[in-house]
């Protein structure tokens, strides 16, 4: 169980690490530049979409998506939330600096890139024939054709 947790940790952490990148760029290439701004922001956010998409597509392979999910949820909110409380204090910035509307909108757009990503990562994976479940059901058919024919006796 613990294990689990460093896993979720540490991944909350990258996404967050992805950030405080973003916004010393931002901050230390292009001070006052509100385009610049929103450029840096939009590529941070695929960003952490695509490192999502990688995990899923990694873990989606070894354990049941009942396994996987929840801690890549759990990672993603956590990964938003120190993004979006704590993040600010890296530019300089307050979490509500930029008014309701600049908050709300970083929560909908870190949440629909996680979910994008995410989804497009097991895409992949299905896709592939590589997700757990492929997994299963091929090994089940491989075990079916390999069994002896059972002998019925009159």
């Amino acid at each position: 169980m613990r294990q689990r947790w460093v896993r979720i940790a540490v991944l909350a952490a990258a996404l967050f690490a992805i950030n405080v990148v973003a916004r010393l760029v931002t901050r230390l290439g292009f001070p006052d530049n509100d385009t610049a701004e929103n450029r840096v922001s939009i590529a941070m956010f695929a960003v952490i979409g695509l490192v999502l998409a990688g995990v899923t597509f990694v873990r989606s392979q070894r354990v049941p998506p009942s396994v996987w999910l929840p801690d890549l949820a759990a990672a993603a909110v956590g990964g938003m939330l120190l993004t979006i409380l704590v993040g600010p204090f890296v530019s300089g910035d307050y979490p509500f600096s930029g008014g309701a509307g600049n908050f709300f909108s970083q929560i909908w757009l870190y949440g629909g890139f996680a979910i994008v990503g995410t989804l497009l990562g097991y895409w992949l994976a299905t896709m592939l024939g590589r997700d757990y479940r492929s997994k299963s059901l091929k090994a089940l058919a491989t075990a079916k054709v390999t069994r002896p024919r059972r002998v019925v006796r009159r």
